[in-house]
């Protein structure tokens, strides 16, 4: 088999790109995601458009039985792992802390942390036993800076980076590198799912400015994943021209 790249939050946005942008080098891909119908719809697209093998897997990642079940469940050459791309995350609602809405913080801390954490423990061992891999964790501004409404999101981010770096220094020893992904604004189904499905809010938040698109990221990903094995890139921070923070941005 080629390469291979686990792939969460692969049914659209940053996951569904990076999907792609593996497989114009090479990469088998397992993908896995909540939404089974589009696993199908882009595992066949990748079949037809590459000469490459493709695993679905339908999968919430906050569920941490069903995550250890399908990774073990893998077939034995589909566990030779070379690149997991904990990309799974969301945001929800802008609340101040003092009306925060707790199933909003549960669903980002048990998706942005809990989960890369549950995904991450069934397939770092398997990268160990073998003395190699790559771990590329998602993360955002909103890991290094905070913002109003950003709350438990950001919390949820700064957790990531600091998760990332923990991880670096435990898998030293193991040959894995371990990289952090920051995008800015990404336009993608982010603002709707932080919205609840309001689409004027969510397309205002890119007016006015030329915000990134999935693609950029998974350019950066595909950067991270064709350095030699003595290089770890192991932090990038991607904005859109037009934003200099976390809430500066030049609309026109």
């Amino acid at each position: 088999m080629n390469k291979i790249a686990f792939i969460t939050g692969a049914t659209a946005g940053i996951g569904e790109a990076c999907a792609k942008k593996l497989a114009t080098i090479g990469f088998d891909l397992i993908i896995s995601g909540r939404r089974k119908e589009k696993l199908e719809v882009l595992k066949a697209e990748l079949i037809k458009k590459f000469t490459i093998k493709v695993l679905s897997i339908e999968l919430d990642v906050r569920n941490q039985e069903d995550v250890e079940k399908e990774i073990s469940a893998l077939p034995s050459e589909w566990k030779k792992i070379d690149l997991l791309l904990n990309n799974a995350g969301l945001a929800v609602g802008v609340s101040p802390v003092q009306k925060g809405i707790v199933d909003d913080w549960d669903r980002m801390i048990d998706t942005n942390v809990k989960g890369l954490l549950y995904v991450t423990r069934c397939i770092s061992p398997l990268m160990a036993e073998r003395k190699k891999g790559l771990i590329v964790n998602i993360s955002s501004i909103a890991g290094k800076e905070a913002y109003p409404g950003g709350n438990v999101y950001c919390g949820t981010k700064h957790a990531v980076e600091a998760i990332t770096k923990g991880m670096r220094i435990d898998l030293l020893p193991h040959n894995i590198r371990v990289s952090s992904i920051a995008p800015g604004m990404v336009e993608t189904e982010f603002s709707i799912v932080r919205f609840k499905g309001d689409e004027d809010k969510a397309e205002k938040v890119y007016e006015g400015f030329e915000p990134l698109k999935a693609e950029d990221i998974a350019d950066s990903l595909l950067f991270i994943a064709t350095r030699p094995e003595h290089v770890s890139i192991n932090d990038i921070l991607i904005m859109p021209s037009a934003q200099a923070s976390a809430r500066d941005v030049n609309r026109k």
